[in-house]
């Protein structure tokens, strides 16, 4: 670890629990954006706010070179309670940084500091701080606010801390990383009436059951044993009396899956069962389904590239299967080509959107140190 990232650390890890004690939801990270511009202005880098909301972009150039890369870190935290009961806890009841994005942007900023100092490289790095990943698509709304036209790159480059890694261990992989995300709801529609006349109105209670079931036997029979997905229903809410039966009852969950094919043959089979259930029950389905996240496609090139690169930082492993969880990092590999990588965090702490989850600082070197090696490497 180069000295100059040594003398950083101690401010580094301050940083990052100041951001984790204030934690922000997407598209509200005002005071993150603001500390993290003013930090990146101290250190002498351009700073452009305000892109996709409260997304910042950081650039510094050294050299004469055209090449120009990309470094990506999120912002944002969870509507989570935090259960820690650290000294750094969140001060602001039901929002947590449960995911580690206070480390994300501290590791990507301790990358600029120390790039800053030392320009040894040649060309333009653009470090990206990006607002809203959880669920809200910052990463679109940067890109539609012409992130890559504003400031274009040839590769660019994200990490997440993993904790199911060994601390400071990187892994990625060509192709699939993290699963495409949808999101579905479903309302089965009776008449509501006395649960002691059952057969005078539509048991939306019962079709709803049924169509648990059904739901739940999509991906084992509709979708091929050599492809991956996931459907889960997480939730049915309907009914406030013993004695009385709902009008209505509504279901909602997921699905995960990796291929647009695959993703299509869910859609339509979610649809036709509950319209199948609907007609069956005697009952009325209304149907949302919403595709909110791609599939986060790793460039095969990049991907190879940044495991070679690591593997002169850290211990660096070619993760065997992408993971079904999802990213609208997703949406940056879309409009330039390029990897994201998983940062080992390594088992002491709690899963990811864990309320007693908490970033691993000691790894705040490796990720400062990754950024670096992929910067000075591509520009």
């Amino acid at each position: 670890m180069p000295d100059s990232i040594a003398d950083l650390l101690p401010s580094l890890v301050d940083f990052r629990r100041d951001l984790h004690a204030h934690p922000e939801l997407g598209f509200k990270e005002h005071r993150t954006a603001a500390r993290i511009a003013a930090a990146l202005r101290e250190a002498g880098l351009e700073v452009h706010e305000g892109i996709g909301g409260t997304g910042i972009v950081g650039v510094l150039k050294a050299g004469s070179s055209g090449r120009a890369i990309a470094l990506r870190a999120d912002m944002d935290a969870l509507p989570i309670q935090e259960q820690t009961g650290l000294p750094h806890a969140s001060c602001h009841a039901g929002v947590f940084h449960g995911c580690g994005h206070d480390g994300h942007s501290t590791m990507l900023l301790g990358a600029a500091r120390h790039l800053a100092r030392t320009r040894r490289f040649d060309g333009t790095i653009h470090f990206i701080f990006q607002p809203a990943e959880e669920g809200l698509g910052g990463a679109r709304a940067m890109v539609q606010d012409g992130l890559f036209q504003r400031f274009p790159s040839q590769r660019v480059f994200a990490l997440h801390n993993w904790p199911d890694l060994p601390a400071g261990t990187v892994a990625t992989r060509p192709g699939p990383i993290m699963a495409a995300a949808d999101k579905f709801e479903i309302t089965l529609r009776g008449k509501g009436g006395h649960a002691a006349m059952p057969h005078v109105t539509p048991d939306a209670v019962l079709a709803a059951s049924d169509l648990v079931g059904q739901l739940n036997s999509i991906i084992s029979r509709r979708i091929p044993p050599t492809s991956s997905a996931v459907l889960s229903v997480t939730r049915i809410q309907g009914g406030h009396a013993h004695n009385v039966l709902p009008a209505a009852v509504t279901l909602g969950g997921t699905v995960r899956s990796f291929d647009p094919p695959v993703q299509d043959t869910i859609e339509a089979a979610l649809r036709q069962v509950a319209a199948g259930v609907a007609l069956a029950s005697g009952t009325e389905a209304d149907i949302t389904y919403d595709r909110y996240y791609p599939a986060t496609i790793n460039d095969a090139e990049a991907a190879e590239e940044a495991l070679r690169i690591a593997a002169g930082v850290c211990t660096s492993v070619r993760a065997p299967e992408p993971a079904f969880t999802s990213e609208d990092f997703a949406f940056m590999l879309q409009a330039c080509k390029g990897a994201y990588l998983w940062l080992g965090q390594g088992g002491a702490s709690a899963p990811l959107h864990h309320p007693h989850y908490d970033f691993n600082d000691a790894i705040i070197p490796t990720g400062v140190s990754l950024f670096c090696a992929l910067a000075e490497s591509r520009s």
